[in-house]
């Protein structure tokens, strides 16, 4: 195993180790949850995976740069240990290329009851990702209900155990498709005061008439993610010198992938930052795209989890980058799992879950536009039929 790696592991598991110990010692909730765990460990209790398609159905017609939808398909996923059950999601936009097919297939061949500590997350996420090179949304589906699952065994939700101030949490941007003028302007007074900072898609013919008519209604902050919908370098550029004397404070992907040295060219003249999102999927994709951007976009869904995600924003905060936690349309179990990042990030696109017109969960918050993370373990989530008995 290499230092880097086993420094990894080491620290995943001792952060798990330390708030074991934590919820042991602090408050009667946690020493409900926490002791009888230690005390059943090794008693014969098993991990019990379940699996289901859910069609998330979308408030909008939702339009980027490169097509439209009106839902997205999405795996529901639970993990039970002795009465105790952690939440998970898998959902699956388009540009993904994965199919609830494929992630079914995937999770009927991982076997969770070989583990009979859930705590041990390195060990058993190590092994989901070995069965499949690909699959990144069925690989995070578990690993958000695996930590949801610890959390609650801990008696603690994950910003804590990370040892982060929710109150640090930031405004999340509400994000506006590319529609016609009427549209975004109607979208865009159905939204202004709900929020302190917009996001904006961009990347088609009519990018100055979407800000323009946006500036008509409001004058709050704007991120724009043009998902890699410009392709000439100057073009660009031009675009971003606009951008800025309008009020856009950074601008995600503004180019394809495939063209790094352009991207590094319009970053390296750029008055905003520059944020990477179809460019990186994982941890190791960072070092590749290290001087080419600003910052990058952490995405549950295309990094196979919380302890991914955990691990890139730790390295891109140490090699100088700006971090950012995103989502694809989801509900509020995977919204809420990427909120446990973000008191430590510089940007959030969390509003997946407001897309959406059947959410399955209670979770994370929106108040005045800031999000309000929820004291329950784990991912914070319940599931809203629990709520109304």
């Amino acid at each position: 195993m290499s230092t880097r790696r086993q420094f990894f592991k080491t620290a995943a598991l001792g952060t798990v180790g330390a708030a074991l110990a934590m919820s042991c010692t602090n408050g009667q909730t946690s020493n409900n949850i926490a002791i009888p765990y230690i005390n059943r460990l090794g008693k014969g209790a098993k991990m019990k995976l379940r699996f289901f398609p859910y069609e998330l159905k979308l408030r909008h017609v939702f339009t980027v740069a490169t097509y439209s939808r009106t839902t997205t398909p999405d795996v529901q996923v639970e993990i039970e240990y002795d009465g105790v059950v952690g939440y998970g999601e898998a959902s699956m936009p388009p540009y993904l290329g994965q199919t609830v097919e494929g992630v079914t297939a995937f999770l009927q061949k991982v076997d969770l009851e070989q583990f009979p500590d859930p705590t041990k997350i390195d060990d058993i996420l190590t092994y989901v990702d070995s069965l499949d090179e690909g699959q990144p949304a069925a690989k995070a589906a578990i690993d958000i209900a695996l930590h949801d699952l610890v959390g609650k065994l801990l008696g603690a939700p994950w910003f804590r155990i990370w040892g982060l101030d929710a109150d640090k949490a930031p405004s999340t941007t509400f994000t506006i498709g590319i529609d016609t003028a009427d549209v975004v302007r109607e979208k865009t007074k159905e939204c202004a005061d709900q929020f302190n900072i917009l996001k904006v898609k961009l990347g088609r013919e009519n990018d100055k008439e979407m800000i323009e008519t946006i500036r008509e209604v409001t004058d709050l902050p704007i991120a724009v993610d043009v998902n890699q919908g410009w392709t000439d370098k100057h073009q660009a550029l031009d675009m971003i010198l606009w951008l800025k004397e309008k009020g856009i404070v950074m601008v995600e992907q503004p180019m394809p992938k495939e063209q790094l040295d352009d991207i590094a060219w319009v970053t390296q003249q750029s008055p905003l930052p520059i944020f990477a999102d179809e460019s990186i999927q994982r941890l190791r994709d960072i070092k590749k795209i290290e001087g080419a951007f600003t910052g990058i976009n952490i995405k549950l869904m295309k990094c196979t989890g919380m302890r991914e995600a955990w691990k890139m924003l730790n390295y891109g905060r140490a090699i100088g980058m700006k971090v950012m936690v995103g989502c694809m349309t989801e509900t509020s179990c995977a919204v809420s799992a990427a909120a446990q990042l973000s008191p430590a990030v510089d940007f959030a696109d969390l509003d997946g879950n407001l897309l959406i017109a059947n959410d399955r969960f209670d979770g994370m918050k929106v108040v005045d536009g800031k999000m309000v993370l929820p004291e329950r373990p784990g991912i914070g989530v319940v599931k809203i039929e629990d709520l109304e008995q």
